[in-house]
This record gives C-alpha cells, structure tokens and sequence, in this order.
C-alpha cells in the first residue's frame, strides 16, 4: 500500500508526528492559542513552545492536564495510539499531489528518525572507544 492509500489513523502515528505536533493538532483543533493553553496549564508560554517543538516534554503530572485540557489521552500524547484526533478530513479533499507530497514527509521524518537513533547508538560506541584509548 502507498501512503496515499494510508487510512487517516495513520497521521499521528508514531512515524508521521512528534510528540509535539501531536500538541500542537490537538490544540489547533480547539482552536486554542498556545497562551490559552500556557494559562489553562499554569506553564510559561515559553514551555508549551518547548513542547510543540520537541524541544523538551511535560513531566507526568503537566502531561496528564495537558490531555486533560486537549481532551485528547495521554498515551495519544505520546505515541499517537487511543483517544485523540483522526486527522484531516475526507482524503477526497486532499488533491493527490499535495497527499503524494504528505507521504514523502513522512517517509523522511521516519527515514531521520531511524537516522537520529543509528547516529546516538555510533557516538556512545565512540565515546565508549575514546574512554577505553584514553
């Protein structure tokens, strides 16, 4: 199957979203500002930023309020499985070149991700050989 032919349940799965964009959809979909969603959770607007761009993640506690407050599940939040957004409407309105074009993002987001985690697996076994020559 290409990725055109993917079911929308696959838009926020953990090989087409971040944890991030996850939170930003959910928060869009509300129609929600990230300072709406800073003062609903007690956090700086700076937080939720960090947030929605991977840069850092909610501790447990502002991770449950922040599903509370998306109306989404925690496990959604965080791997794109259980209770949470479908994704875009009817595929019929995506046109085809702006879905084949969607499918290539994901097919390089799961690409860099694959990528991200060979590059830490080979700088540990560096800094394990520098250690052990040094």
């Amino acid at each position: 199957m290409d990725t055109s032919e993917k079911d929308a349940t696959d838009w926020y799965s953990e090989d087409a979203a971040t944890f991030g964009d996850r939170v930003v959809a959910a928060r869009e979909a509300l129609g929600m500002t990230q300072t709406e969603l800073a003062k609903r959770l007690g956090v700086k607007l700076e937080t939720v930023r960090g947030w929605e761009d991977d840069v850092s993640e909610p501790r447990s506690n502002k991770l449950q309020m922040l599903a509370g407050v998306l109306n989404v599940s925690i496990m959604w939040l965080l791997n794109g499985h259980g209770d949470g957004l479908d994704g875009p409407g009817d595929e019929a309105v995506i046109p085809g070149d702006v879905r084949s074009i969607l499918g290539e993002i994901r097919a390089v987001r799961a690409d860099m991700a694959r990528l991200a985690n060979r590059l830490g697996v080979l700088e540990k076994r560096l800094r394990h050989a520098l250690k052990e020559h040094g």
